[in-house]
């Protein structure tokens, strides 16, 4: 079976695991898997499996990315955080639904791998952050939306501070890697308000950034004038 038809079936089963929004369909079917895995796992890429992609991260299985995508309900003119870019492949998708997506990593190898594919799939409204994703990204916020694809011990009041007033935060939360829920946070002038969307496995969220590495944007960002 080709990629082509392998994508194909990978959207049906998507949509009958519950995902609906054509807009989140369209846009995983525009973004090439295979490009944002290693070579040995291509024949792998449109199946709804997560795989390894270095410095002991993983590239989240399709239905996760469908799914917290969904429930960030991304309108076109809004601005995105992404904490955990990783391979890049999540980052793709939100760039094509939003305004603009600012994505902080942890490991600058990783960093700078997104952006080569970024760049190849023309994606210009990317900005890409090393650092630590704990931080968020204070000097762009507000955000209307913010996700994060590591879990967190606890929410992070950082990245609770940095959403906007009707903001939307969807973040894997739980200490035990067997213990971890999806959670949906929605920001409101009476405060904010959690919503259960599912049992997860993430990495985790781990604070601090890496030796030799500042918390700074890459020399080469994605950034548009």
């Amino acid at each position: 079976m080709s990629l082509h038809a392998r994508k194909i079936r990978l959207i049906m089963n998507l949509r009958r695991a519950g995902i609906t929004s054509t807009e989140v369909l369209s846009a995983i079917e525009k973004v090439p898997r295979e490009l944002f895995l290693p070579a040995s796992f291509h024949d792998q890429a449109y199946e709804d499996q997560a795989l390894p992609i270095g410095q002991g991260q993983t590239i989240s299985q399709p239905q996760i990315v469908a799914l917290m995508t969904e429930a960030l309900k991304i309108e076109k003119n809004q601005k995105v955080l992404e904490i955990g870019t990783g391979s890049g492949y999540q980052t793709a998708v939100l760039a094509h639904l939003s305004r603009r997506v600012y994505s902080i990593e942890r490991f600058r190898s990783l960093s700078q791998s997104a952006e080569a594919r970024l760049q190849e799939l023309r994606l210009h409204n990317v900005t890409l952050r090393v650092g630590d994703g704990h931080k968020g990204w204070p000097e762009q916020a507000p955000f209307d939306r913010i996700i994060v694809t590591a879990a967190a011990k606890e929410i992070p009041e950082s990245l609770v501070n940095q959403l906007a007033p009707d903001g939307i935060m969807v973040i894997p939360v739980g200490e035990d890697a067997n213990e971890q829920i999806l959670v949906k946070v929605v920001k409101s002038e009476g405060g904010i308000s959690c919503s259960h969307l599912a049992d997860v496995r993430f990495v985790p969220l781990v604070k601090g950034t890496l030796p030799d590495q500042e918390d700074r944007e890459l020399p080469q960002g994605l950034e548009q004038a």
